[in-house]
């Protein structure tokens, strides 16, 4: 039999009407701090408390008869010293067309020129109708036709006018019609470590042309060893920019620009190793230019001349370094001649085959790059030379008189 209260019941009612006066209150309390919320936004915008307006981007309904709904396409100018620059030099920087005669490439007549490879370049001059580029010199090596591609798809015949195996440098020459700029030279002497540095070149030829990647100065007064003649014995020290800015295959010959839109840099070559990252190699304009300014008057590079073939010691066998060049055992550096040419300077100061030089001017030469980076940056044409060398294992002393080598 179950026990009923009617004063339970009547509590029962009571707190049932209670909850639910409660629930309609929170219900009524919601709304209106949801529309106080709404009306708020944007009178605190208007105070100054948002900087900016809330829309929300709603699209037209499928009926497109709701004028309340308005869709906006926003753009933006973007300038930064970044884009500045490129603007500045984009249109000096060029395509080169490396065109090779060969046995297997033939158009509809018959010809056999096709294409070798590409690279890119820099317009650095206009004089009259003639505008000059710089390149690297492998980009045009064995080159039966040169062509170079402006910014806008205009290709041009281009003549070589010299070119530098020592540097890597090549000059060409086009005709100025459709050429609308040239680069500013900048200063390299100036550039600093971490300064922002853009490369413009065009990476694996045309499809990518003009393309434009960013970086910083990562190293100064860089030298990389160089193998010219392919001996895999190093010729030369090439003295180099380095850079974390993308150089690829094509890149060669173009651009490094500093944030004012300046050449500061022909982009060269590149470390390619698996575990590398991010060092890119390019020739400091101001070791460029003099370069650049023989090879387009002279065809060359006019240098110092000494008449002689060399080996550096260091490279010949001990036993031979005993028995033929007759050496102290203690001497175990120097550069070696191995053919003098006859009335040359080295030849008119009393130098002969076998003689082995381990100083100029008074500074200890260890090897072959040594003596050429003495005589091509430190001597000039006409400059007497002093000599410390040994014939048959005596030091003994000459002084030549430096020439221009005759290339008729």
């Amino acid at each position: 039999m179950g026990y009923y209260d009617d004063h339970s019941q009547e509590r029962y009612q009571k707190k049932s009407r209670s909850r639910g006066g409660y629930f309609f209150a929170s219900i009524v309390g919601a709304i209106i701090g949801a529309m106080l919320v709404v009306i708020s936004i944007p009178a605190l915008s208007n105070q100054g408390f948002l900087p900016y307006n809330v829309q929300p981007n709603q699209n037209q309904p499928a009926g497109g008869a709701n004028n309340n709904f308005i869709q906006q396409q926003v753009s933006y100018d973007v300038q930064t010293d970044t884009t500045k620059a490129i603007d500045k030099a984009a249109d000096a920087v060029v395509g080169i067309n490396n065109i090779q005669t060969t046995n297997f490439w033939y158009d509809e007549s018959g010809d056999n020129q096709g294409p070798a490879g590409t690279g890119s370049g820099v317009i650095y001059k206009r004089t009259g109708n003639k505008a000059y580029v710089v390149t690297n010199q492998h980009v045009v090596e064995g080159a039966t036709h040169l062509e170079v591609t402006l910014n806008d798809g205009t290709k041009i015949p281009a003549k070589l006018l010299g070119g530098d195996i020592w540097t890597d440098l090549a000059v060409l020459e086009i005709d100025a019609d459709k050429v609308k700029k040239i680069a500013e030279f900048g200063d390299s002497e100036a550039l600093k470590m971490g300064e922002p540095v853009m490369a413009i070149g065009n990476p694996l030829g045309a499809t990518f042309s003009g393309s434009v990647t960013q970086g910083i100065i990562s190293g100064i007064n860089r030298t990389i060893p160089v193998d010219i003649n392919q001996d895999g014995i190093m010729d030369w020290q090439a003295e180099v920019l380095q850079t974390d800015a993308a150089i690829n295959p094509g890149n060669s010959g173009g651009a490094l620009i500093n944030i004012a839109g300046q050449l500061i840099g022909i982009n060269s070559m590149k470390i390619a190793q698996n575990a590398v990252e991010g060092i890119g190699l390019s020739i400091p304009i101001n070791y460029a230019r003099p370069i650049i300014n023989d090879l387009e008057q002279f065809g060359v590079v006019k240098r110092p001349y000494m008449g002689v073939d060399l080996k550096s010691v260091a490279e010949i066998p001990g036993y031979y370094q005993e028995e033929a060049l007759k050496l102290p055992r203690n001497v175990n550096y120097g550069v070696a001649l191995r053919q003098v040419v006859s009335n040359s300077p080295a030849a008119q100061g009393g130098l002969k085959e076998l003689d082995v030089i381990v100083e100029l001017d008074g500074k200890k030469i260890h090897d072959v790059i040594d003596l050429r980076k003495h005589l091509y940056q430190e001597t000039k044409i006409g400059d007497q030379m002093e000599i410390k060398f040994y014939r048959d294992g005596k030091l003994q002393t000459t002084t030549i008189t430096l020439a221009e080598e005759d290339r008729s």
